[in-house]
This record gives structure tokens, C-alpha cells and sequence, in this order.
């Protein structure tokens, strides 16, 4: 099942060329099926059935993880067990009657612009350091990137007099977002201020480094942004993914039309990006019923 399991994901990165996160998921959920498997007695991929499929997502359940997750896992068995007809590995596909469960749709919780301008303001910028953390939280913030864009944001694919950034979503998906006058100020002073201490003349391809002059991991990243959400006396749950949110709610509060922000977040599907119309009409409604004499 293992050697299955790795042609998957082979195909997942040659054919399809999925990024290194997908691909992350994908192994883990499907590690976990087949360890559901093995404990089930089942050692050949070709003894599962449409019962041993439901069982592993009842166990899910049972162990407590939510719809969301369950999901995911359904749509990795689907994605795997296609690939193996595909292939002519197996005859029979016994995901393929399977329904999903449905999600209940949560709208995001998002910053309000006082909130992002607090956390902005956080990074001390006498400090190489706090300069690139500023840099990347205004460019965040600017472009609503995902944190793998950001921290593996290649110098190459950032156009500062043109401003511009070339990002690469999910499925390599190629978008060109604006920078924005702020971002692209404290991307230029981090570039001529700050990058080359970090550096210490080591050279790299990526735009933001750490004190060794390697790229900032994503979990780097996280940590520090959380910390200067504390600073700031931010209560919510501080995420990369928050700013995300808070990017496309305010465009949207401002005017900005729905098909330009799936644009630059890198939405396949537009009802992706209608979430956020949730967010600010609920936001409107709240306004309206705690301002209006008759709300």
C-alpha cells in the first residue's frame, strides 16, 4: 500500500504539480487511512471496500475532529483511489458513492484597520530584524498572500519601481497582485537597510531571510506575528491567514469589486471569495442595529 501511496504522490508532483504543502496534506491524511487500514487487518489495497471507507471516516468522527477535516480526508481518498483506476491499478472505486458531509459555512473573523495598523506598528525598526518583519507584515497586509508566498517570496518576483508581485498559488497558479505605497516603501528600506546584515554575504534567491541568512520558515514567521499581536494588546487569535481575511474584507467595505479581489487572492472558484461579502454584510447589519433609531 506504502509503494502505492508514493506513485501518488509522484503523480501529484510531475502531472499535476501541486505544492509542497498539498502534497503535505495529501501524505498525511492517506498515511492515516492506511494506519486505519493495518489495524483493520487489510493489507492490499485492492480489499478495500465502500464499508472500510465509511468506517475510517467514522473514526474520524469519533476522534473528535470537526466536519472540515473530515472533508479533506474524503477528498484525498477520492483524488488517490481515481489516480488507481486510472492507472487500471484497481477495477472498482469504493469512494465514489460516498457523499460528503456537509460544512456549515463560518465566516472568517477578521481585523479591523486600527487592529492591523496597532500590530504594524509593533516591530522595532532600529533593527535589522524589525525592519524585515515590518516589511513583511505591511507586504501581508498590501497583497493578502498566503505565509508560503511570503516567507519563500523569490527577489526576483517583486517589482518595486513597477509595483507589482508576481505570486504562484496553489496549483502554480501565476497572479499579479499591486504592492501598495507603504509596502513597497518598507520593502525598499529593508532592502537597502537591513537584507545585507542579515545576509552577511551570504547569497540567497529569497527576498526575506533570517539572522543566518536563510529563508524565514513559515513557523517563524507565525510566532513573531502572534508576538506583536499580544504587544498590541490584540485579543482574537492572531494568524497569517487573518490578515489574508482582513485584505479582502476591506476592499470590499471600500468599493473594490468582488472579481478583482478573487484575482488577487488567486481564487479558482469566485464563491470562494463571496465569503467575504458575508463578512462585510454582517458587518453592515451590526453598524446598522447599534446606530439606527430603530435598529
Amino acid at each position: 500500500m506504502n509503494q502505492r501511496l508514493d506513485q501518488f504522490l509522484h503523480y501529484l508532483i510531475v502531472e499535476k504539480g501541486l505544492s509542497r504543502n498539498t502534497l503535505e496534506a495529501y501524505g498525511h491524511n492517506l498515511n492515516r487511512f492506511l494506519s486505519h487500514l493495518q489495524t483493520k487487518g487489510i493489507q492490499k489495497i485492492e480489499e478495500v471496500g465502500k464499508l472500510d471507507v465509511k468506517a475510517f471516516l467514522l473514526s474520524l468522527k469519533k476522534q473528535g475532529l470537526s466536519t472540515k477535516t473530515v472533508v479533506r480526508n474524503l477528498v484525498a481518498l477520492r483524488t488517490f483511489f481515481k489516480f488507481l483506476n486510472q492507472e487500471g491499478i484497481l477495477d472498482a472505486n469504493p469512494v465514489e458513492e460516498i457523499e460528503s458531509p456537509k460544512v456549515e459555512k463560518t465566516l472568517p473573523e477578521i481585523l479591523s484597520l486600527k487592529e492591523v495598523e496597532e500590530i504594524l506598528e509593533q516591530p522595532d525598526c532600529q533593527t535589522p530584524l524589525g525592519v524585515r518583519d515590518r516589511a513583511m507584515l505591511e507586504l501581508l497586509y498590501a497583497t493578502g498572500m498566503r505565509v508560503s508566498e511570503l516567507t519563500r517570496l523569490p527577489m526576483n518576483q517583486i517589482n518595486l519601481e513597477g509595483g507589482y508581485v508576481l505570486l504562484y498559488g496553489k496549483g502554480s497558479k501565476e497572479r499579479l497582485v499591486p504592492l501598495g505605497r507603504e509596502s513597497t516603501q518598507w520593502v525598499t528600506q529593508y532592502l537597502k537597510t537591513a537584507r545585507g546584515k542579515l545576509a552577511k554575504g551570504k547569497e540567497s534567491p529569497f527576498l526575506f531571510i533570517n539572522r543566518s541568512g536563510k529563508p524565514m520558515s513559515r513557523q517563524r514567521f507565525w510566532k513573531n506575528l502572534k508576538a506583536y499581536g499580544l504587544r498590541a494588546g490584540i485579543r482574537k487569535r492572531i494568524t497569517p491567514h487573518l490578515f489574508r481575511h482582513s485584505f479582502a474584507s476591506h476592499l470590499l467595505e471600500r468599493g473594490a469589486d468582488l472579481r478583482s479581489v478573487q484575482m488577487m487572492l488567486g481564487h479558482v472558484d469566485i464563491s470562494t471569495t463571496q465569503i467575504y461579502t458575508h463578512v462585510t454584510g454582517e458587518r453592515l447589519r451590526k453598524v446598522h442595529q447599534r446606530f439606527h433609531p430603530r435598529g
